[in-house]
């Protein structure tokens, strides 16, 4: 086979590997290696850009932006966000946003790939999440 096409099909494990979680059990056994980091832009991808939109600057009105977002500044309300969803008026850069975010169905390393990914974007700070602060804070639920 040519490199191309052995390319392809890494690619393609890669990404069928990540799903999306909902049959996933919880896991934090690991730590991210530079496939889990490349993950969390699928799992993103695949999760998140629906209400939040390719370039994190959600809906207005609707759905709140995850760029430059000053809710991403408290790292365990963020991840209790993921885990938890919320119902209700949410304020995020001095805007009220009032919809529904549903739990997502993802496991520890998960969270952590998809927030370290979405902090090291869309002009957010750069901080990580690992998956010991998402097991962490999922046994306090």
């Amino acid at each position: 086979m040519n490199k191309n096409v052995l390319s392809l099909i890494a690619g393609a494990i890669l990404l069928s590997s990540c799903g999306s979680g909902s049959d996933n059990a919880p896991n934090s056994g690991s730590t991210p290696s530079a496939p889990a980091a490349a993950s969390g832009e699928a799992i993103y991808k695949k999760t998140c850009v629906t209400c939040h939109q390719a370039n994190g600057e959600g809906l207005p009105n609707t759905f709140p932006p995850l760029a430059k977002s000053d809710y991403l500044s408290n790292k365990e309300k963020t991840i209790l966000q993921v885990l938890k969803g919320s119902a209700g008026e949410i304020v995020v850069n001095s805007k009220t946003f009032n919809s529904t975010m549903p739990p997502q169905q993802l496991s520890d390393d998960e969270i952590a790939s998809v927030l370290t990914y979405v902090y090291g974007n869309f002009g957010n700070s750069g901080g990580t999440v690992t998956p010991a602060e998402v097991k962490g804070i999922r046994a306090k639920l």
